[in-house]
């Protein structure tokens, strides 16, 4: 069994801390230990919800010279020299919330076949994705939008830009607010996120068909 100490109040105010390096030494002592106990739990889990061997990848910020991150996060996917270039699952945290994605960023080169696939069974996807998860077009920014707010013709179109900009990207997941309580409950928050990778798995899936 999992034992997860959830994420703490402190573990948010890491984005508040100016500098580079001192955000970063934070982000190493307070977060980065966690991801890698989510990690030994969730790449073996995603393994097997996908049936692709999935590998961890932790967010170094290793280009970072200046600015410090406004985010972290730890990705999983299915090649062990990196991510960015494939569909992939995310856990991360803004200042403001934690963030579980499945997520086609823009280097990814199989943007025009996973809009395809959605597109050809969108009413599968729209089905598959409870109301309440929510949908962005970039992975850069905090903001995203319910399904049940976009609607179905909201997610075509972020489904179709996918397809035709080039540094379109599309992810779907769920978004906790940091003062939600089930943040600091290991237990019932690693319960919430096998759950939420459970519907991220089968659009991974979806999205990898090429029926």
């Amino acid at each position: 069994m999992l034992t997860f100490p959830g994420f703490r109040q402190e573990d948010f105010d890491v984005f508040a801390i100016d500098g580079l390096d001192a955000r970063m030494d934070a982000i190493k002592t307070n977060i980065r230990p966690k991801f890698e106990v989510l990690s030994q739990h969730f790449a073996p889990f995603l393994s097997v919800a996908t049936g692709d061997e999935m590998f961890t990848h932790i967010a170094k910020h290793a280009r970072r010279t200046v600015n410090p991150p406004a985010d972290t996060w730890v990705a999983w996917a299915n090649d062990k020299r990196g991510y960015k270039k494939h569909p992939h699952f995310q856990i991360g945290l803004w200042g403001t919330h934690l963030f579980v994605w499945y997520a086609v960023i823009y280097e990814s080169p199989s943007k025009e076949i996973i809009s395809h696939a959605f597109n050809k069974r969108l009413d599968e996807v729209i089905a598959m994705v409870p109301e309440h998860f929510h949908w962005s077009p970039d992975h850069m920014q905090p903001a995203s939008t319910s399904q049940k707010e976009l609607g179905t013709s909201g997610v075509k179109k972020l489904v179709d830009r996918l397809a035709q900009v080039k540094k379109a990207e599309l992810l779907c997941g769920v978004t906790i607010d940091r003062h939600d309580p089930i943040l600091a409950d290991g237990e019932a928050l690693v319960s919430r996120l096998e759950d939420t990778f459970g519907v991220l798995s089968k659009l991974y899936t979806l999205g990898n068909s090429r029926g």
